[in-house]
C-alpha cells in the first residue's frame, strides 16, 4: 500500500484556518499559549515549529541558530525535543537604546529563555547557548547549522534592504541542505508604498518576491502561498490600543500589517 504523500507546509501569510489547525494549536498550547488564541505571535512560533517539525529537525542531533530570539519561547521548547541550540540577541547597549530592554523584548544572556520552564534546568542548560550578535553583521564562524530561524526580528535592522540583506547572508550559516525559517511585517494593505526605513519596516508583496527570485537565482529553494484566508478573524483589523484578543491583523500608521513566514532550503 502506498503511504499518503506529506504535503510540507511552504511560505505564508498569517491566516485564521492555519492557526486553528490541530498541529498548530498542540504547539501553541506546549508553547504555554491558550489554545483558540488568534493572536499572529502565535501564528508565528506555531509556523517556525511545524517548518522544522515536519523537516524532522526537531529532535536529537540536529543544531539550531536562532536570530534577535528576545524572550520568545522556542528555544526553551527546541532544547526540551534534544536540539543544540545557540540562541542571540543584540548587544545590550544597543538594546537598551532601541528600548528593547524596558519594553521585555531582549535577551542578555541564556538565562532569559527559560522563563516559561518548557525545559527542565538540566536539559535547557546542556543544550542550549547564547551569544550576543548583530544581525547586520554576522560573525564568520557562525555557520554548519542544521537550520537557522528568528521571528519577527529582521523589519527592525533599519531598512527594507537591511532586513533583506539578513536573509541572504543567514544562509551562509546553514549546511548544505538545511532550512532557514524567518517570519516579518507584512503590508496587507499595499503593494506600492510603505515604511521602508526606521524601527519598524513593512514588507510588500513585491518585496517578498524580489526575496524568491534572489533566493532561488542563488540555487536555493522557497514555495510560498500568498492566499490570505477569508474567516472572520482574517477580516477583523485590530486597533490601537491593541485588544489583541483577535490580532492577525492591525493598523499601524496608514497600513494594515500582519505577518508572513518564508521557509527556504540552502541549495544541497
Amino acid at each position: 500500500m502506498n503511504e499518503k504523500a506529506v504535503i510540507l507546509l511552504k511560505s505564508r501569510i498569517c491566516t485564521q484556518e492555519q492557526l486553528e489547525s490541530k498541529p498548530f494549536q498542540d504547539w501553541a498550547e506546549r508553547l504555554g499559549e491558550a489554545r483558540g488564541h488568534l493572536h499572529r505571535k502565535v501564528w508565528e512560533w506555531c509556523f517556525i515549529t511545524q517548518a522544522l517539525y515536519e523537516r524532522k529537525l526537531l529532535q536529537p542531533g540536529v543544531s539550531g541558530l536562532g536570530f534577535g530570539v528576545g524572550t520568545e519561547p522556542l528555544s526553551s521548547l527546541f532544547c526540551s525535543l534534544g536540539v543544540s541550540i545557540c540562541a542571540t540577541d543584540l548587544f545590550t547597549d544597543i538594546a537598551k537604546e532601541r528600548d528593547w530592554v524596558n519594553t521585555n523584548q531582549h535577551a542578555s544572556g541564556v538565562e532569559s529563555l527559560n522563563s516559561r520552564k518548557l525545559c527542565s534546568d538540566e536539559l535547557f542548560n546542556k543544550n542550549c547557548t547564547f551569544r550576543h550578535v548583530d544581525m547586520n553583521d554576522i560573525p564568520n564562524d557562525m555557520s554548519d547549522f542544521d537550520f537557522i530561524w528568528s521571528s519577527c526580528a529582521l523589519e527592525h535592522l533599519g531598512s527594507l534592504s537591511r532586513g533583506e540583506e539578513f536573509i541572504y547572508d543567514a544562509m551562509n550559516c546553514l549546511k548544505p541542505g538545511g532550512f532557514a525559517v524567518h517570519t516579518t511585517e507584512y503590508n496587507f494593505s499595499s503593494n506600492s508604498s510603505t515604511v521602508v526605513s526606521g524601527n519598524t519596516v513593512l514588507y510588500r508583496r513585491q518585496d517578498i518576491e524580489r526575496i524568491i527570485r534572489n533566493i532561488r537565482k542563488e540555487g536555493h529553494g522557497i514555495d510560498m502561498d500568498f492566499s490570505a484566508g477569508s474567516l472572520t478573524g482574517d477580516t477583523f483589523i485590530d486597533v490601537p490600543p491593541y485588544k489583541h484578543d483577535v490580532h492577525l491583523k492591525l493598523q499601524s500608521g496608514e497600513y494594515v500589517m500582519t505577518s508572513v513566514a518564508l521557509i527556504m532550503q540552502k541549495a544541497k
